[in-house]
């Protein structure tokens, strides 16, 4: 069975739950557009989640920000919905209509024990800030791009899969 995650904005006028099978908060974002939106030491952490068991309260409050990708000679909207909480701005789940069976909370916005992980993925590294300084330990990956291994193989490759 799934874990069960609940989570909330600062200001409390939203509160969610969803089910995860890849609950450990074990990849760090440095792009521009996550440590911007969510990421106060340089970085976010989203979890992957199954969307279809998000359950929401406080909808009301709740806005949606959609990034533009600077690709160099062009720039596009992103397709990924970034929710946040319009009263306090913090940021909750990210959704992507690309992948729509799931949802990614950022952990900083969920309450529940989150397990540890035993080492860290840290990607988009050519797009951190130059203030940054990785922690990166003796077991950790790093990736200027996103890594080939998705949430969801890295959880299973590790035995840290929720059925």
């Amino acid at each position: 069975m799934p874990m069960t995650l609940e989570g909330g904005c600062r200001c409390g006028a939203v509160s969610f739950t969803v089910d995860s099978h890849t609950p450990v908060p074990y990849q760090r974002c440095y792009c521009s557009i996550c440590r911007k939106t969510a990421g106060g030491g340089g970085y976010a952490i989203n979890l992957g989640a199954l969307n279809e068991t998000l359950k929401v309260k406080g909808k009301k409050h709740i806005g949606v920000y959609h990034a533009v990708i600077d690709r160099g000679r062009t720039c596009e909207t992103s397709s990924g919905e970034r929710n946040f909480c319009k009263s306090c701005g913090t940021a909750l789940w990210l959704y992507d209509p690309n992948w729509p069976e799931l949802v990614h909370p950022h952990a900083s916005a969920i309450d529940t024990d989150l397990p540890v992980p035993p080492s860290l993925v840290h990607c988009l590294l050519k797009d951190k800030a130059n203030w940054v300084t990785p922690d990166v330990g003796p077991d950790d990956q790093t990736f200027d791009h996103y890594p080939e291994e998705s949430i969801e193989d890295w959880h299973k490759s590790r035995g840290l899969w929720v059925d």
